[in-house]
């Protein structure tokens, strides 16, 4: 009988070199030796980086091809889980040998014969194979299972962070934290959009792995991701984790919003018009739009230019009536609404004197305050452990689990910053409350300037007035502080502690 010729089959996973058992290279200087010592005849030599856990390897599929056909009858590789770690490839190999196609298979490990009891060891061989990849499979996700419940990130670390193979964790790259902050703090501003942060990473010389700008998607993906404040996303769920944060919750919660903003197409260029780009139409809710218009006198040889204000009437579900209202009929309809928040001089000296008399004061009431919040927190605590006895309990399902866990721990995290910010400073909100006076104290300035419109924007979209148009008349609702400086007869109504600085839990 004529003695079948193999084909050398060597693989190994797309896994690191470090974790194989044997390269390729070593398989195929093994197996050469190998089959030079029993005499066997090599038709071609096979290579393969795949996995065998799954079905579809191109180089596995042809060989089962060519065997069919008659060029080769054996073969040769390291291990038999080398061959197959799935059933279908397994079987595939079992039926060429009980068809009589695959007349032999070599082993420099293990020892086969094409007999009754070598197809059950070699059945036994592939089983322990597919069990082996499964269990590892188990394994690492219970793995990845327990370090989740520790609060330490399981994934590749983002930018800023980096892999610590040592410890199995992540930690702050001190070459690349500051960007990050940087970028956070600017995106936040709302006057940039994700192709500058693209390019400000660029400048910085964050590029992708082939030398090209940041994607927009990859830039909102970093600027979404929980990671920098101190959580983590792992299968759809948010996570605390125990690494060092980058940026704080409420930073992360500001640029959030402006990523909402920015996703309503706005108006093509909104910034050339004042008032364009952040004014709601009264009737449908749409933002309102400028246009400009220009008139020629033949006469006199002259242009004058007119700017109008309308509604930019994209609700598809309101057929909105809002007329055009010229800038010149606008703006004495804002100045008015400015000065209603402004502060004169002798009140802005009497408010500055109030709050350095009471700045020490305030310490038993921030002391009340952080009490507050800690309630808060607790009862936050129990309400996502009665959330998790519904979900185990089936009660609730999983998508609105995981959406009302997210939406408390977003909660719990915010007033944990706000108790670390009472604890460690409880007088620092004196320094924005005396910056808002200082604002307050040149609104009448900003009123009274017509030459610069864009500082009547900036001050109105800053204090939040939320302003809407509707009839061609402005309407204002302020909040916080400035609807109370607004609603108070005389300045000095606002007497601290009874609605401008932080004394209720509301902070």
């Amino acid at each position: 009988m004529k003695s079948p010729s193999y084909f050398l089959y060597a693989r190994k996973s797309t896994e690191s070199e470090e974790r194989q058992q044997l390269s390729i290279p070593a398989q195929i200087d093994e197996l050469r030796t190998f089959a030079q010592k029993e005499n066997l005849t090599l038709v071609d030599v096979l290579t393969e980086s795949k996995t065998a856990k799954q079905t579809g390897r191109i180089v596995f599929n042809e060989m089962i091809r060519r065997i069919q056909e008659g060029e080769a009858q054996g073969i040769l590789s390291w291990n038999p889980d080398r061959l197959a770690r799935n059933a279908v490839d397994a079987g595939q190999i079992i039926h060429l040998l009980d068809t009589g196609k695959l007349l032999d298979l070599k082993f420099p490990t293990v020892l086969f014969q094409n007999n009754p009891q070598g197809l059950f060891m070699l059945s036994i061989a592939f089983g322990q194979s597919k069990y082996y990849v499964d269990s590892l499979s188990e394994n690492t996700k219970r793995g990845l299972r327990q370090k989740v419940r520790k609060g330490e990130f399981p994934g590749l670390a983002p930018l800023g962070y980096l892999n610590d193979r040592t410890i199995k964790k992540i930690v702050i790259d001190k070459q690349t934290y500051s960007i990050v902050q940087e970028m956070f703090t600017l995106y936040a501003i709302g006057s940039y959009r994700l192709e500058d942060m693209s390019n400000f990473l660029a400048k910085k010389g964050i590029f992708t792995k082939g030398e090209k700008h940041i994607s927009k998607d990859r830039v909102k993906f970093l600027l979404t991701n929980p990671l920098y404040f101190g959580y983590f996303r792992y299968n759809g769920e948010i996570h605390q984790g125990i690494h060092e944060p980058l940026i704080t919750k409420k930073l992360f919660d500001s640029v959030q919003e402006v990523i909402k903003e920015r996703g309503f197409k706005r108006p093509k260029e909104p910034y050339n018009y004042p008032f364009a780009g952040f004014i709601r139409c009264g009737e449908c809710g749409m933002t309102i739009t400028a246009e400009k218009h220009i008139k020629r006198y033949k006469t006199i040889n002259r242009l004058q230019i007119f700017v109008y204000y309308r509604c930019s009437k994209k609700n598809k579900t309101i057929d909105c009536s809002q007329q055009y209202i010229p800038q010149d009929t606008l703006l004495p309809q804002l100045n008015s609404i400015i000065q209603r928040v402004s502060l004169s001089a002798a009140d802005y000296n009497w408010f500055i004197n109030r709050i350095n008399k009471d700045q020490q004061k305030e310490q038993s009431a921030v002391v009340a305050i952080v009490q507050g919040l800690k309630k808060d927190v607790e009862d936050i605590k129990l309400k996502l452990n009665k959330l998790l006895d519904s979900y185990l309990d089936s009660v609730i399902e999983r998508t609105d689990y995981l959406k009302k866990k997210e939406e408390l721990v977003s909660q719990k995290k915010t007033l944990e910053e706000k108790i670390s910010f009472l604890e460690q400073s409880p007088n620092k909100w004196l320094e924005p409350m005396k910056k808002w006076f200082d604002s307050a104290l040149q609104a009448d300035k900003i009123a009274s300037d017509n030459t610069n419109l864009f500082e009547k924007r900036n001050f109105l979209k800053e204090s939040g007035s939320n302003l809407i148009l509707k009839n061609k008349k402005a309407h204002c609702s302020w909040k916080n502080q400035w609807a109370a400086l607004c609603a108070a007869p005389t300045s000095r109504n606002l007497v601290l502690g009874a609605g401008i600085e932080p004394t209720t839990r509301r902070l």
